[in-house]
């Protein structure tokens, strides 16, 4: 590298610490050969180039001197509009060595040098797009992700398949992967803000701007099934997945539940639930979930709880609450025989059973407020 390119400014300029890893030896060799041949600069951006080196005696004999046998097999370089490298290895197993070192050392990881041509290959793909915003789900018969036991769909539909199905399709992309901020159960509803999401496009053909994310929003809403509404939709940049996780655990959640009680309602009754702030309820595992989740008991807090009468009825009404993230609603209210102590039923002191679920407020300010 020295005697090849000693007399090159970029190469004096990164030569001031006296070292030089290999994989930057690589990279800088390969940088602005290409630079001088396609007439144009390197940088960052979300466009890549992927080389593949294969050769197969020499990486036999590369095995012999490193326990990292795909060291030598594959290279990636990035390209943007103009040209991106990084030279991003995996698997790599780094080795620094001064220039001006001549040791019998170095000669370890000489290779036996190679008379046969390698196989080439070369792939081209995008960098994941992020579209970040909140959705609302209408229907008491749509799962989140797509639900299919024993080969029968669950659910009449997914929000994932809705907002994802559109967004894949609008960019033409391989794949996506859709994250959201919890998850409602199939019969519960999204309501008020809605619950943030991020949907991950891999390999995008068409490069999303923003009057895109418009259409794309406004395609999703005016489907004719009304399922599933997004708002907010915005492109995010990978830190959006950081930042969605970081308030997750922070979050606090509103709920409206419509109960039945075996008793009438008494007055007395919405003072005793409406003064309990803050209560602090043990929950075990409920056995609906048992088959798929571990046997742990969790603390929760219910921040706090307000009665709403329903006219014309004495055992039903309306519960207002705001619970910490990942309390277990239903089993809040009937108690999951005796599993989440105390409960709505224990508070009033008979049985308790929970009709309709809705959520109606995420307060998760750091993200897509």
């Amino acid at each position: 590298m020295k005697a090849k390119f000693g007399s090159q400014p970029w190469f004096q300029e990164n030569l001031h610490t006296g070292c030089i890893s290999t994989k930057d030896a690589l990279k800088f060799s390969l940088i602005y050969p290409l630079e001088n041949l396609l007439e144009c600069k390197s940088s960052m951006g979300s466009f890549r180039i992927r080389l593949t080196y294969t050769h197969t005696k020499a990486s036999k004999g590369d095995e012999k001197c490193s326990d990292s046998a795909e060291t030598c097999k594959r290279r990636k370089i990035g390209m943007s509009k103009f040209i991106t490298v990084p030279m991003c290895y995996e698997g790599e197993r780094p080795f620094s060595n001064s220039l001006e070192n001549n040791s019998s050392d170095c000669c370890e990881f000489l290779l036996e040098k190679a008379n046969e041509p390698c196989h080439f290959t070369f792939f081209c793909y995008r960098t994941p797009f992020y579209f970040g915003g909140r959705y609302l789900k209408y229907s008491r018969n749509v799962s989140q992700t797509c639900w299919i036991i024993d080969d029968e769909r669950m659910g009449e539909a997914s929000v994932e398949e809705i907002i994802g199905g559109n967004i894949l399709q609008a960019c033409q992309g391989d794949s996506f992967k859709f994250h959201a901020a919890g998850r409602e159960d199939i019969d519960v509803r999204m309501l008020g803000p809605g619950r943030p999401f991020l949907v991950e496009v891999q390999n995008a053909r068409h490069i999303p701007s923003e009057l895109f994310v418009k259409d794309v929003e406004k395609s999703i809403n005016n489907m004719k099934n009304k399922l599933v509404r997004v708002k907010n939709l915005k492109l995010v940049g990978s830190e959006g997945w950081d930042l969605m996780r970081e308030g997750e655990a922070e979050k606090q959640k509103q709920y409206a539940a419509l109960v039945w009680i075996s008793r009438p309602l008494k007055d007395e009754d919405f003072q005793c639930i409406s003064s309990h702030k803050d209560l602090k309820v043990l929950q075990r595992t409920p056995i609906r979930v048992l088959h798929r989740r571990s046997p742990l008991e969790r603390e929760k807090i219910i921040h706090w709880m307000k009665v709403e009468a329903i006219a014309g009825s004495s055992q039903y009404f309306l519960l207002h609450l705001c619970t910490q993230a990942g309390t277990y609603i239903k089993e809040f209210v009937h108690g999951d025989l005796g599993r989440t102590h105390p409960s709505i039923g224990s508070i009033l002191g008979c049985r308790a059973e929970i009709l309709q679920l809705d959520v109606t407020d995420i307060k998760m300010e750091c993200f897509l407020a």
